[in-house]
């Protein structure tokens, strides 16, 4: 059986569904057949998109964490899946006790709630590679899933997003929920807009990811900010494999496992900076900055052997032609965009 097959007729919980990964693993969940999806979202880090009004949808606007919305959410769902986030390091440093209210307490309240769901077949939580990786410059070593977790991280973000583990953990041994982790490398593509939801704290609130900010930094003729001269590297995946990634591992994941979502390609962000000034007619200037004092995860890659074994995972998408669809995305979409940065312009001109 194929994993369209175990998804179709299904009825779908999508925890975070209205952001990035979620919005584009909901429509591709609805091509897949999907018969009902479920969305909880709390708009913190979203916009309102079409994907909340597509054939079969149900938005339900607030925390996974309020018991209001929990007392809607029923033993009838044959699949979850947990993304929803306080994003991004900055933001969780600014404000940790915020990143523990949407991270932390959204994943317990949430893994309490299914305990005794008797119909789900997965629980696929989304997690964060830069948790378990390398805290190193030079060469990179791909990270694999069960690598040592160091005690010293980075940021509140990075601690919240592997305790989110063990608890997946920890219900999975003391009442059976199927829980599967999916640790995210860089992800990056259409759909991801930058200054989504509402203000977070910082900066990082708009300039959120470096590839939708470099991206768009160089449309409109700002000059991308090279920190530590660019030095650092990241493994980059793109949004489509890791949807697809999703799906596999809800389809094919062994329940109490965890595996990598990652190209398996160390890229440096100065060679980023340069695939993205090759789609464009006019380069974009190039500044250099210190590096960031707080982050300590110099040169980072995740590991594919487990995931291409177990689940079939292949990221398929390089990342010239992945840099190139987003490209392209993003000035079709700029006023939209544009329309979202604005709203916190006054805030970002104060940071």
């Amino acid at each position: 059986m194929t994993k369209e097959d175990d998804l179709r007729e299904s009825r779908v919980l999508v925890v975070g569904g209205a952001g990035f990964v979620g919005g584009n693993l909901v429509r591709s969940l609805v091509d897949h057949g999907a018969r009902s999806i479920v969305i909880v979202d709390s708009l913190l880090s979203s916009n309102r998109t079409d994907v909340l009004t597509l054939p079969g949808m149900e938005f339900i606007r607030g925390s996974i964490a309020a018991p209001g919305v929990l007392r809607r959410l029923r033993d009838d769902f044959d699949y979850a899946f947990h993304l929803a986030t306080f994003h991004g390091n900055q933001n969780s440093m600014y404000d940790p006790l915020a990143d523990h209210r949407n991270n932390l307490q959204t994943t317990l309240s949430l893994y309490q709630h299914l305990a005794g769901f008797q119909r789900l077949r997965r629980v696929v939580y989304a997690s964060a590679g830069c948790t378990v990786a390398r805290k190193v410059y030079g060469e990179a070593k791909p990270t694999l899933e069960d690598d040592p977790i160091s005690l010293d991280l980075d940021s509140p973000y990075q601690i919240s997003k592997v305790v989110g583990e063990m608890y997946g953990n920890y219900y999975h041994e003391r009442h059976g929920l199927p829980v599967v982790n999916a640790r995210f490398q860089n992800v990056y593509g259409p759909g991801e807009i930058l200054g989504a939801g509402r203000w977070r704290g910082t900066a990082a609130t708009v300039w959120r990811n470096v590839t939708p900010t470099f991206i768009y930094r160089a449309i409109v003729g700002l000059p991308m900010v090279l920190e530590n001269r660019g030095r650092s590297s990241r493994d980059f995946v793109y949004i489509e494999d890791i949807v697809d990634g999703l799906m596999r591992c809800a389809t094919r994941g062994t329940p109490g496992e965890v595996y990598n979502l990652a190209s398996g390609v160390e890229t440096t962000i100065r060679e980023l900076a340069e695939t993205i000034n090759a789609c464009l007619p006019r380069p974009a200037p190039i500044e250099m900055a210190p590096r960031r004092t707080w982050d300590h995860s110099g040169n980072r890659l995740g590991s594919t052997t487990k995931a291409r074994r177990e689940l079939g995972f292949r990221a398929g998408v390089g990342l010239k032609d992945g840099i190139g669809r987003t490209v392209a995305w993003t000035q079709q979409h700029l006023p939209m965009i544009e329309a979202s940065i604005r709203r916190h312009r006054r805030r970002l001109e104060a940071a």
